[in-house]
């Protein structure tokens, strides 16, 4: 089993990324061998449960309400529509539901409400039940917790230094803080961030050093591809290649053995070969269900069918791996 680490040095993990790719992918395959069961894979849900509005300026987000890319907004959404959603998404082989909603960030107030008695019936279904919802104050991330919260998303994005180029109405240190109150209620904590937003290679491997170095690893690390937006700032940017996505995953799965690496928005337009160099480099989650809030994704029948010929398995809810001490 690969041993864990959290005082990693940047240069430390540069010198990972910037491994010749087959060497990187190699190693990478190594470590996830040593601490995952090979070729499982989590699969996910994502569910927009309140979608637009929202008064972040994300440069990649359709949900900013001051962009204008024809996202049609809804109020959150009914408690019983939300849970057949979820026994959907387990009765096409999800193991995690998360929720999302549009919000700068959580609010004392009957959302907030709603949104307890929606954790609570998820997790009565028997899905790990996740949520991400902008900022959380540690006695909120507690009633999620006691209401039956198993994981929290709070992506970091980018990283310190060229979080500004990308978003100004939300600091880094914000982001952080919250990741700090949902750790200390403790509920799992998901974070990772997006490429293909105008950043350098250096800003990608100090996201990397970020969540890397965290008392406590995340549990797990979303990698996703930015999915240009007509009406975003971001809207001309280019796909990002295959490569750069798999030099981030083995990255992170080299500095965060334990971790779950799920490989997440920009899937669409990625055939099952790049997905294939993904797994091998260490992914071993994905976002499955036709949306991810607002953007396509494949279908639960693609992925079964990429399942099959690759051979992955789908990882149980709530599987427990053997902890180590970080050092």
């Amino acid at each position: 089993m690969a041993d864990l680490k959290n005082n990693w040095t940047f240069d430390e993990i540069k010198s990972i990324y910037n491994k010749p790719l087959l060497e990187l992918i190699y190693d990478a395959a190594t470590v996830n061998r040593m601490s995952h069961k090979f070729g499982e894979v989590q699969v996910c849900t994502l569910l927009s449960v309140k979608t637009g509005g929202c008064p972040e300026d994300c440069a990649y987000c359709p949900q900013a309400a001051r962009y204008n890319t024809g996202l049609k907004a809804h109020k959150l959404l009914d408690t019983k529509e939300v849970l057949e959603k979820a026994q959907d998404a387990k009765n096409s082989g999800s193991t995690r539901f998360c929720m999302g909603a549009a919000w700068r960030e959580v609010r004392d107030n009957k959302d907030f409400d709603r949104v307890l008695d929606m954790v609570k019936g998820v997790n009565q279904i028997g899905l790990e039940v996740c949520c991400t919802m902008g900022m959380l104050t540690e006695e909120q991330a507690q009633k999620l917790k006691e209401a039956g919260l198993y994981a929290y998303n709070h992506n970091l994005d980018t990283s310190e230094e060229h979080y500004d180029k990308v978003i100004t109405t939300r600091s880094y240190k914000d982001r952080l803080n919250t990741i700090g109150n949902v750790r200390n209620a403790g509920i799992s904590v998901c974070s990772g961030g997006i490429i293909g937003m105008g950043e350098s290679h250096d800003a990608r491997i100090g996201m990397i050093h970020t969540l890397s170095t965290l008392p406590q690893h995340p549990e797990s690390v979303p990698v996703n591809a930015l999915v240009a937006v007509e009406g975003t700032p971001l809207e001309e940017m280019k796909r990002v290649s295959v490569f750069d996505m798999v030099r981030m995953i083995a990255t992170v799965r080299i500095t965060m053995p334990k971790t779950m690496v799920r490989l997440s928005a920009g899937r669409l337009d990625m055939p099952v070969t790049e997905q294939a160099l993904c797994f091998m480099a260490g992914a071993n989650s994905i976002f499955a269900g036709d949306k991810l809030l607002t953007t396509p994704n494949p279908s639960f029948t693609d992925d079964m069918a990429m399942f099959d010929l690759l051979g992955l398995t789908p990882r149980e809810a709530f599987k427990q791996e053997p902890t180590e001490q970080l050092v």
